[in-house]
């Protein structure tokens, strides 16, 4: 595809274009998209585990990349996870620039008992809430395990949000179910992004937990 070509495809042209076969694993094809959203979100868990604020732009970036993918592919409220991705990108890249001092980061924490209370409140209730909506709105074959995984990301993108220390569990539990979920739905590639992401979460859960700054205690007088 030339330069001309490419100046000349409206938006709809370019997102077929991207969803093209690019080349075949394991006898099944793989698209552009597939191959950005690789590329895209292994650069951005690296940036995340750095604590580098780059993590954020880069990670908008692959949840578009991942919208066509998992539209394509039929999970549904895996393509609607990445708007909201897109919407706590923006939130979590302000906290780390504002949520702290001008000449100090944010620090990373350790999840208090009320955000697990909470958090674990609104992941069950989601998990049910997502599961019904996909088994009676949706085509989706694997309701459950959508949904499961749609409310642990959206758990864990709140502890990194916050520069939580725990997210980095959550987002290991989501990567072990993603990782066959994907394989399970011929997304080969992504199985395999998944699989390095969990690896890359063990690296940010080690990194993270060295510069961890415990919350003071207030003791009552």
């Amino acid at each position: 595809m030339t330069n001309s070509e490419v100046g000349e495809m409206n938006p709809l042209d370019l997102v077929a274009a991207l969803q093209q076969p690019l080349f075949t694993l394991l006898g099944t094809a793989v698209s552009w998209t597939e191959v950005l959203g690789f590329g895209s979100g292994a650069l951005c868990v690296w940036l995340v585990a750095r604590q580098h604020i780059a993590n954020w732009p880069i990670g908008i970036a692959n949840n578009v990349f991942f919208i066509l993918l998992f539209t394509q592919a039929g999970l549904f409220a895996d393509a609607g996870l990445q708007v909201v991705f897109i919407v706590l990108a923006g939130y979590g890249w302000w906290t780390w620039v504002h949520g702290s001092s001008r000449t100090q980061p944010l620090p990373v924490r350790r999840t208090t008992r009320v955000e697990w209370l909470v958090l674990a409140a609104c992941g069950v209730l989601g998990t049910a809430a997502i599961t019904v909506l996909l088994d009676t709105a949706t085509e989706s074959t694997v309701p459950f395990w959508d949904a499961l995984t749609t409310a642990l990301s959206l758990m864990a993108t709140y502890g990194q949000c916050r520069k939580r220390l725990e997210s980095w569990w959550l987002w290991i539990a989501a990567d072990i179910v993603y990782i066959p979920l994907y394989a399970y739905k011929g997304l080969f590639l992504t199985a395999l992004l998944y699989l390095g992401f969990l690896a890359l979460c063990v690296r940010g859960l080690i990194a993270w937990r060295r510069d961890v700054v415990e919350a003071p205690v207030v003791v009552a007088v």
